[in-house]
């Protein structure tokens, strides 16, 4: 009988030629499993079905069947031969198909292997086609911009044999309707009417496409005159380094062309295009012969220094008080004031203090004597120290600044200047820039320092601590014009005249005009490796790249960084399509390390930025958001946000961080001013209004228990060239190095193992296949797989809950067993089918929680494909020797979160802590977002909802209880929701649910 297990099977031929012409209704090009169960569902018949595209075998298919409100998965194959069969049971013999067609026609008939026979075939839900569909530059435009004529950077693949849908799809697609409005006129009449001839003909055994061929020749008919100008200049400049011509162009632009064919036009335009290629390459090596011949005769030229110091950072002093208690001001008599003045060139912190005689008393403190920074929750300015007296003795003073941001700029110097003299070849701790600017389709003024120096509206830097270099600079640009090579060279030279130091471009990405670029410091250069680009389009029918996403990822030593900067559809009604650009560029952006390609790029890298202008608009009337904004009240606006509703829905940016917004809307202003906002616009269909919203964003995510803050995030108001404002965010980003043990490799002796006692997890599905669990990360020679799981339930038709006991779950072997290594270190699991091979979520778990002698818990949340589709947990932990645990102190642990003070209610326990809990300042999580059905499914339900829906949380918030270690990392509002798990062990089938240690940073680890 067909069965749904077995291994991988080989990819075969696109699907385009198994489908035949048309694509069939039953047919789902890139639907995700979990839409497919939701057709099905509410098909609602046994014998529903429907084939999709298989999400782990390239060219294959997945046949989805309903039956008993169960969803049956099978894989169908292609062969070597381009033969598709139904993956069957061992023994049982195959059938072989030329079509999808001839498949489902056999399998439409009863007792033919599969659970039931194929009765109904399900269509795929078309959303309802809005007015105005076309996708235009900034929502005004009548047509998209042409790409820019420096070409993109980006690679796409052209389409062919293998797209996955036939040709024939297209003229009937609303896109194509439109076509004459940015594809080629003559492109889109082949579509629409010869493209049939053609497919006539090769039926007809014909081996080559006459209207094709004559579409091509029609097109390109304009290069002739083209090329023969551009041969014809260039033999000019040719003749100036070399008197002699070259005899091929000279024939070439004498010969007078005769009437030819279509084919002939071709032949004769390749050929013109080989002899220009080679005559630049010509030109090129007579160019630099005679260069070189006059340089030889002349003086040389006086070597440049090929690099530059940073420009030194002068001693800043700040103004404090410091806080004594009341016992303490009645012997002083008043509180005392005092300088810090921080000299991070020279690595010392003096304390000055005035004295009622004009005398001054002070103490000198070098960086090594100041042992640790710990900030107060309560009270924003104040800032303890704690210094070294003596050998072994500290004494900690207490200092209240002038305002926060004066302390936070004291604690960066103090950063700045511990790095600086620190004894470690490596950084602990890197700064990050990232910029993004829709320019409008126009240059940049000449000066545009705000933005790089992060000034302006929102929360900035404090002045001194703007000029202080960055490490990284990201700039993501959209509606760019300026050439890519010009744009470097702007970026560069800005960043030289303000710092003084020659910036490396690591990588540049375009996609028409939508730009990102990465620059980093001269010493940073060699500790960069592993870099990919990438581009997704998202324009019309996903073809044209007017709209789409550019991305850079590398290694910083040991640390990964992705980098998405995206121009989504624009206008205030299309949320939805912006929410499934987001989910296209998600799962078809290309980045990072190909071995964790069954992760979306959500989950491949240790810090993800994603930034650009994503469009998303404010629903309210165009009065009240302008009140709001006169008055500067921006919280009401950020209710009615699309990005925040959406988020709040789970819809897109799953566990991403937004820092709290505090500037106005940077959309859309009159161009050469920021007082004005210009939100309507007369066009041939009447008015259109364009509201003021937040358009251009910075998120980001980062993996549990790593460090990252975010010291600056606004606008700038001094550059008006655009409709939209530059936007600016700097982070604090914790770095791991490429990790050299002092012990050496690990042996059988001393070797660091990670162990699992259980792992329970709650998956989103209707089907009840067996599943297994992949593990992968960096500190593993290759990933490692589980058994199948040993048991499974469900109380919820839509819901499953399998379970793994330690016996079905693999032991791993760490490549280091240093503690130092294993604590920057993570692992991620993925939870597929045995039927398909298909995931069913994907998670990451910290190590550095788990090691010890006990097990631990964790407790995570699944995705897949930017949707959230489960939940699961389990008990592990990391045994490292003895004779590994030596560690040291990072210098992001050297800043603390004052808890004394802060009480329970506190939301941010170490400045390290687990980087998705909600950070002091950031938005606060919603209702939708702090009750999320899925976490309800570890406790037991009394019976399930007859909707199929997982069962609502309750209305009335439980009594507070102190939080168990295991959910420290957690916000309040999660932890309450994961109680149930920890306090029904009896009933849990995992097992005994250990009680975990009481350590600091012990936490949940959060995918």
């Amino acid at each position: 009988m067909a069965s749904a297990c077995g291994a991988p099977g080989p990819g075969g031929a696109g699907p385009g030629a198994a489908l035949g012409s048309p694509a069939p209704a039953w047919y789902h090009r890139d639907l995700s499993r979990a839409a497919a169960e939701e057709l099905l569902a509410r098909a609602g018949r046994d014998g529903s079905f429907l084939v999709r595209d298989s999400e782990s075998v390239a060219g294959a298919f997945a046949l989805c069947v309903l039956y008993q409100k169960h969803v049956h998965t099978y894989r169908i194959l292609p062969d070597g031969e381009d033969f598709l069969a139904v993956q069957t049971s061992q023994g049982v013999p195959v059938r072989r198909f030329q079509t999808l067609g001839e498949l489902i026609g056999l399998y439409a008939q009863p007792n033919q292997g599969l659970v039931c026979a194929l009765l109904l075939p399900v269509e795929r839900e078309r959303e309802p086609d809005l007015p105005d569909d076309r996708d235009a530059s900034d929502g005004e435009d009548e047509k998209p911009p042409l790409p820019p004529r420096s070409g993109s950077t980006s690679i796409s693949a052209p389409l062919g044999p293998s797209s996955p849908l036939p040709a024939p799809e297209t003229p009937t697609t609303p896109a194509a309707e439109s076509a004459p409005n940015g594809l080629s006129t003559v492109s889109h009449e082949y579509l629409k009417g010869s493209y049939g001839l053609d497919l006539e003909a090769v039926r007809g055994g014909a081996s080559n496409l006459p209207h094709l061929t004559r579409t091509l020749a029609t097109s390109c008919r304009r290069l002739h005159s083209e090329v023969d100008k551009v041969l014809s200049g260039l033999e000019i400049l040719s003749k100036v380094f070399d008197q002699q011509s070259s005899p091929m162009v000279t024939r070439l632009l004498q010969q007078q062309n005769p009437p030819q064919t279509g084919e002939q036009e071709l032949e004769s335009l390749v050929l013109k295009l080989s002899v220009l290629k080679d005559f630049l390459s010509g030109i090129q090596k007579k160019a630099l012969k005679a260069l070189q011949d006059m340089s030889s005769t002349a003086p040389p030229a006086p070597l440049q220094p090929s690099t530059r110091k940073a420009k030194a950072i002068p001693v800043q002093a700040f103004e404090v008080k410091l806080d004594v208690t009341l016992g303490d001001l009645t012997k002083i008599g008043k509180s005392q004031k005092f300088t810090l003045s921080v000299d991070v060139e020279g690595g010392r912190l003096v304390l000055l203090r005035r004295q009622r005689d004009s005398q001054e008393d002070w103490t000198t403190f070098t960086h090594d004597r100041i042992r640790q920074l710990i900030k107060s929750q309560r009270v924003q300015n104040k800032l303890g120290v704690v210094f070294e007296k003596e050998k072994d003795r500290t004494q900690r003073k207490d200092f209240i600044f002038v305002s926060a941001r004066k302390r936070e700029a004291f604690c960066q110097l103090l950063q700045l200047m511990k790095n600086k003299h620190s004894k470690q070849d490596e950084p602990d701790m890197i700064s990050v820039f990232i910029g993004t600017w829709n320019m409008g389709s126009v240059p940049p003024p000449k000066n545009v320092t705000s933005w790089f120096t992060s000034k302006g509206l929102g929360k900035t830097l404090d002045e001194v601590t703007v000029t202080i270099p960055h490490d990284i600079y990201v700039f993501g640009t959209q509606e760019n014009s300026v050439g890519d090579r010009e744009w470097l060279d702007l970026l560069r030279g800005g960043l030289k005249e303000l710092t003084d130091l020659d910036y490396r471009p690591i990588a540049m990405q375009s996609l028409w005009n939508i730009k990102v670029a990465v620059l980093v410091k001269p010493e940073h250069e060699n500790r960069i490796s592993h870099v990919s680009t990438s581009s997704v389009k998202t324009g019309i029918a996903n073809t044209l790249g007017n709209k789409g996403a550019v991305g850079v990822s590398f290694m910083f030593n040991g640390t990964s960084f992705g980098f998405v900067n995206c121009h989504l559809t624009s206008g205030n009604e299309k949320t939805a399509r912006r929410n499934q650009n987001y989910l296209d560029i998600l799962r078809l952006l290309s980045l990072g390390d190909r071995q964790l390609s069954a992760f979306d790029i959500s989950l491949r890298f240790t810090h993800l930025f994603w930034f650009g202008d994503l469009n998303y608009r404010l629903d309210m009337d165009i009065q009240e958001i302008l009140n709001y904004i006169s008055r500067k009240e921006f919280e009401p606006l950020l209710r009615v946000d699309q990005l925040n509703l959406e988020r709040e829905k789970h819809k897109v940016f799953l566990r991403f961080s937004e820092e709290e917004i505090s500037f106005p809307p940077t959309y859309r202003y009159e161009r050469g001013s920021r007082d004005t906002y210009a939100w309507h616009k007369q066009k041939p269909t009447g008015v259109r209004t364009n509201v003021p919203s937040w358009c251009d964003r910075i998120l980001w995510k980062s993996y549990p228990e790593t460090h990252i803050i975010c010291n600056s995030y606004g606008c700038t108001d001094d550059i008006v060239t655009s409709d939209h404002s530059p936007v600016f965010g700097t982070f604090e980003v914790g770095v791991t190095s490429q990790f050299i043990s002092k012990k050496g490799l690990s042996k059988t002796s001393d070797q660091a193992y990670i162990e699992f006692e259980s792992i329970e997890a709650i998956v989103k599905t209707a089907s009840r296949t067996k599943f297994f669990i992949e593990f992968y990360s960096t500190c593993l020679e290759e990933y490692k797989k589980s058994f199948e799981n040993d048991a499974q339930s469900s109380d919820n038709i839509n819901f499953l809950k399998v379970q793994w006991s330690s016996r079905q779950l693999p032991t791993l072997k760490p490549i280091l067993a240093d503690i130092e290594y294993l604590q920057d270190q993570h692992l991620l699991l993925t939870v597929k089918s045995m039927d398909g091979y298909e995931s069913y979520g994907e998670c990451v778990v910290a190590l550095k929680s788990m090691i010890g002698s006990t097990a631990q818990q964790f407790l995570t949340f699944l995705s897949h494909r930017g949707e959230e589709t489960g939940n699961i947990r389990g008990s592990m932990k990391v045994r490292v020797p003895t004779e590994r645990l030596g560690t040291r102190e990072r210098l992001y642990e050297w800043i603390s979160i004052d808890k004394d003070e802060t009480g329970a209610k506190s939301k941010a326990p170490s400045v390290s802590r687990s980087s998705q809990e909600p950070r002091s300042g950031s938005r606060k999580p919603a209702a939708a977002e702090a009750s999320c059905p899925l976490s309800k499914l570890f406790e037991e339900p009394e019976k399930p909802p007859p909707t199929g829906r997982p069962p609502a949380p309750p209305r009335a918030a439980p009594r507070e209880e102190p939080l168990t270690p295991s959910l420290q990392s957690l916000s309040v509002s999660e932890a309450r929701k994961f109680r149930g798990y920890s306090s029904n062990s009896s009933a849990s089938p995992v097992g005994e649910m250990r009680t975990p240690r009481t350590r600091e940073g012990k936490g949940c680890a959060q995918g």
